[in-house]
């Protein structure tokens, strides 16, 4: 292919499922990313909407195209407009977030022969028949990527899929701001503490199986700390009998979704993310708490999750599904405040050195350089900037 001229600015088509406002760990992804690289690059986004009509807006300097959406299957949005976005693009590269069938079906089906990146956000666990049928597909546009962008070295060692790709696979984690979770309502983390006490340790998700919430209500059952989990989901009701049936429904409380979180993290003295399954690939709420500098307790799952916060630097990790050695972890953390302070302190430093949108901006921008052939762009931290 004809290499892309220097002196332009690289054009470039993110292609998700949604878009913020809709809540997501991909769409908060796409956000973050497109909005730093604005900066250096002509970014445009395209993704399906929650009705049947098609939208066109800006979000900034951002086009955000959202597609409509026929039909949903398997909480996949069908949305035949795609195909005609992708093919018609003047981008330089189209840049595909997955797992998302409508996507890939729409760039297969689009005929598009530029340049590709895929960001690869997870494997499909639960939906066998849907991962059957769209393993196939996903692995035609692998084979056709110029490189596949994952969040951490463990995913790429522990997906099947991937290990067929390993050569194309590169590693820039998620990033956020730490300058935004440490900027805090002080008299609402006071508030936070005045009602539910200063032994807080604090969950954050959808209330799903993967999530492994029943087993921090069991281990937080055992201590004497106070549980705040925050999100909603199918598995409410459920948790909150739980609670009950543990006996600590005075300690457990499920608070929904909340207008910021921020104050609860500052709150807490633990954050527990207590995933069971590998649907779990990361956890960006892990960075978020570290940011506050929170210590975290994880489980030891064969994703990301492990990755991002380290056992003995940010926190501890335990073994999924095994409540006493997650109760065990926690205590550990709520009675000892020198080790509280030294995760406290390896949190907040572990996102400032490997997490930050500024590091993912630039990682990503370096790929970027090496995809179309060109002189890559003067970046603001080139040690930062390594693949």
């Amino acid at each position: 292919m004809t290499p892309i001229p220097d002196h332009r600015r690289p054009r470039v088509l993110h292609v998700g499922k949604f878009y913020p406002p809709y809540k997501g760990g991909m769409e908060t992804h796409i956000q973050d990313l497109c909005r730093g690289l604005s900066a250096y690059a002509d970014v445009s986004v395209l993704v399906s909407n929650t009705t049947s009509q098609t939208v066109r807006e800006f979000e900034g300097a951002i086009p955000v195209q959202r597609v409509a959406a026929w039909a949903n299957i398997a909480s996949a949005p069908i949305s035949p407009g795609m195909v005609h976005s992708i093919r018609s693009t003047p981008a330089d590269i189209v840049h595909l977030h997955c797992p998302n069938p409508t996507a890939v079906l729409s760039f297969l089906a689009s005929g598009h022969r530029g340049r590709v990146v895929i960001t690869y956000h997870s494997d499909i666990i639960r939906q066998k028949v849907l991962r059957y049928a769209y393993e196939p597909l996903l692995n035609r546009v692998a084979s056709r990527a110029d490189a596949i962008v994952c969040f951490s070295p463990n995913y790429i060692e522990s997906s099947s899929t991937l290990a067929r790709f390993r050569d194309k696979c590169h590693v820039i984690p998620h990033g956020i701001d730490p300058q935004r979770f440490s900027q805090v309502d002080r008299p609402q983390v006071a508030r936070i503490r005045q009602r539910y006490g200063d032994r807080i340790v604090l969950g954050v998700g959808r209330l799903v199986y993967y999530k492994g919430f029943e087993y921090l209500v069991r281990a937080v059952a055992n201590t004497n700390a106070t549980l705040l989990i925050v999100g909603t989901g199918p598995l409410r009701e459920q948790l909150q009998q739980l609670a009950r049936d543990c006996g600590a429904a005075d300690r457990i409380h499920l608070l929904g979704e909340v207008d910021d979180v921020i104050p609860y993290y500052h709150a807490a003295r633990v954050f527990a993310l207590p995933s069971v399954a590998r649907s779990e690939a990361f956890g960006i709420v892990q960075l978020e708490a570290m940011a506050c500098g929170t210590p975290v307790v994880n489980t030891s799952l064969d994703s990301g999750v492990p990755f991002v916060s380290l056992e003995g630097v940010s926190g501890r990790t335990v073994p999924a599904a095994d409540v006493a050695a997650l109760g065990r972890a926690i205590t550990s953390i709520l009675d000892n405040v020198h080790l509280h302070a030294r995760f406290s302190d390896g949190g907040r430093q572990r996102v400032r050195q490997l997490f930050t949108v500024d590091a993912m901006t630039q990682k990503t921008l370096q790929l970027y350089d090496r995809v179309l052939g060109s002189v890559p762009v003067a970046l603001k931290n080139p040690e930062l900037a390594t693949v």
